[in-house]
């Protein structure tokens, strides 16, 4: 079967789902438009399908609004629930989850003036330029459709383990938990078990909270590269600190001294990172790939935990388990997975030394984050830089796409208009994993698609 269409979005995370809805919004009657994906969760992703009420959003819900002309949206949803909820407040992304959803439903029940919608639950295998107007798509179900413009919204998947379990006889294979999203592994914990989380991100502290909140007492051990973990929002956010951009330096060296002194200057360190917030991609674009690179390579565990704080209530609870001892942090580079005495156990090498240790543990959860977004992941994306409608981003971020988000590619020949939103183009924006910086570039595309016809 064959169909085209006006537009194809290729994806089933927020990004899928924050395009197709100002689709509805913005396009005639009489276009007509393709979402694929395969993820039966379209549009909630991992972060707002768990259910945990202790996961929560680590940006208040008044800059959460899925439409950005719209920024009392999500904070007016809960009334229709019964709920209130603040514009300050951290909700849960469960309940997030359900807002996207709901927001979704809502427009697709205008049926009078929206576009049409087809809904494709399958996986974009393959795509070819076509019928000179269009990109043409195989899918797995056999299927094949084209359309005239196509919005990327491919996300990333879980970080894999850093080295191989190899040693890890198959009776513990069961207790290296790779995804830790898949959250049923929780109720096998006994609650004096060891814990051992690689990775010390905003994910280590989702689970160390879910194990907790699943009767969990006994030791978490927590290694990374730095040893270093997600500070907290302020109960009473400070006052943004302005920062203009075109005054600071061109090299991270510079911009972190003068980023420091400015620090100095205010109460909390959380004023000048709020202030430089609305700026960071406008800077990220400044820097040369040397510098961009010099940012990855030494920079960006401090820009981390700075820039991706956890509610206030959630940081101090995590706190507390770091004070009491419950939660302990390593600094290494971890060198292999095996066993001893039927425990797992994770040798690595203390950072700034020489000197190799272990940790034994009944459980070893893998939190090293998300993997940057690549090409490498995706065998759509493989496929379509070997015939060069994309080219990588020399620095691992994603594709290459220009300020409008039009995929940057050196051989496509066909007027068909190739977008990318979200993950893809962390080359061109680097902020652009967050919801108030996908949503705005989600409308800026649909408007940039609707303006050519």
């Amino acid at each position: 079967m064959h169909l085209t269409y006006d537009v194809i979005v290729v994806g089933s995370g927020f990004s899928a789902i924050a395009v197709t809805c100002n689709l509805i919004e913005q396009l005639p009657a009489s276009a007509k438009v393709a979402v694929v994906g395969d993820d039966p969760g379209f549009g909630r992703g991992t972060a707002y399908r768990t259910e945990l009420y202790l996961h929560r959003l680590n940006v208040p819900a008044g800059r959460m609004s899925l439409l950005p002309h719209q920024p009392d949206d999500f904070v007016d949803w809960p009334k229709s629930h019964g709920r209130r909820l603040q514009a300050g407040d951290f909700a849960s992304r469960s309940d997030y989850g359900l807002y996207v959803r709901d927001t979704l439903a809502r427009l697709l029940r205008k049926r009078d003036g929206r576009c049409r919608v087809d809904f494709i639950k399958a996986k974009a295998a393959g795509c070819v330029e076509r019928y000179s107007s269009t990109l043409a798509f195989h899918l797995g179900n056999g299927d094949e459709i084209a359309g005239k413009n196509v919005v990327l919204c491919l996300g990333v998947g879980n970080a894999s383990l850093p080295v191989d379990p190899d040693g890890v006889p198959p009776s513990l294979r069961s207790r290296i938990i790779e995804n830790p999203w898949r959250l049923s592994w929780l109720r096998r914990v006994a609650p004096s078990d060891a814990v051992c989380i690689l990775g010390s991100g905003l994910t280590m502290i989702d689970q160390v909270l879910a194990l907790r909140a699943h009767g969990h007492s006994g030791k978490i051990d927590v290694l990374s590269r730095r040893g270093l973990a997600p500070l907290g929002h302020a109960w009473k956010p400070p006052v943004p600190l302005p920062i203009d951009v075109e005054r600071l330096p061109e090299t991270i060296s510079g911009i972190l001294k003068t980023l420091r002194g400015k620090s100095r200057t205010v109460t909390d360190w959380r004023a000048v990172m709020d202030g430089l917030r609305p700026a960071t991609q406008a800077l990220w674009q400044r820097l040369s790939n040397k510098e961009r690179a010099r940012f990855l390579r030494h920079a960006l565990p401090w820009w981390n935990i700075h820039r991706h704080r956890v509610a206030p209530d959630v940081f101090d609870r995590f706190e507390k388990l770091v004070l009491d001892g419950t939660v302990r942090f390593h600094a290494g580079f971890l060198k292999s997975l095996g066993a001893e005495e039927g425990r797992l156990a994770a040798s690595y090498r203390v950072r700034s030394t020489r000197e190799i240790a272990e940790i034994r543990a009944d459980w070893l959860v893998n939190c090293t984050g998300m993997e940057r977004a690549g090409i490498s992941h995706s065998p759509l994306l493989k496929e379509m830089s070997r015939f060069e409608l994309i080219v990588p981003d020399p620095l691992g971020l994603g594709i290459q796409a220009d300020a409008a988000s039009e995929v940057i590619a050196s051989s496509r020949i066909s007027p068909a208009r190739l977008f990318a939103v979200g993950a893809l183009t962390a080359g061109q924006f680097w902020e652009i994993t967050a919801v108030p910086d996908i949503r705005v570039q989600a409308k800026a595309v649909v408007e940039e698609i609707v303006s050519r016809g």
